[in-house]
């Protein structure tokens, strides 16, 4: 039986959200296709009717993340200081899976094939295009300030995923906020 394409499209669209999630909350090598291919209820060989390889899965999932960040903290927002009180939040801390895929998943990149450190440096560059948007809107070149913001965001968020400790997490995330 064959499919239509939207049917098609709805399931790589499907298979691409759940990968994103997964990647980003158990890390690039923690995310087995056939796991992945089973929560989304389809078998291992089901995957191939939609993608090469996994790096195309990877790619995609890791442009999407993108996106959702881009969309969630920036994208309506009025101010840079309401995007870092969203970006620079416990929730988004607490919640990798639902956050930046560049704070969840960038110190991996370099290590990836190229398809997927293409997606990253899209997901990077994108991420310092938002900062710079919100820092000077008519401005394109990126600033000095943009960069030392966006490595003050990245570098806070994963520094308090790692700390264990909630105080001290906090405290990264407000310190980084203040700015």
């Amino acid at each position: 039986m064959r499919y239509s394409p939207e049917h098609k499209e709805a399931v790589r669209a499907k298979i691409v959200e759940e990968a994103s999630r997964a990647l980003r909350r158990s890390g690039l090598d923690g995310v087995s296709i056939p796991a992945l291919m089973k929560r989304v209820g389809l078998t291992h060989g089901g995957f191939y009717a939609h993608f090469a390889d996994r790096d195309e899965l990877v790619a995609e999932a890791v442009r999407q993340g993108a996106e959702q960040t881009a969309a969630r903290v920036f994208e309506g927002v009025p101010s840079l200081d309401g995007s870092l009180n969203a970006y620079l939040s416990p929730e988004h801390a607490e919640h990798p899976e639902e956050g930046c895929v560049v704070a969840a998943l960038g110190a991996d990149a370099p290590r990836q094939r190229a398809p997927v450190r293409k997606a990253f440096a899209y997901a990077a560059r994108g991420l310092l295009a938002l900062v710079q948007k919100k820092l000077a809107p008519s401005t394109k070149e990126l600033s000095d300030e943009a960069l030392e913001v966006t490595s003050r965001m990245v570098g806070a968020l994963v520094l308090a995923r790692m700390v264990e400790d909630p105080k001290l997490a906090s405290r990264l995330l407000a310190t980084a906020r203040r700015r």
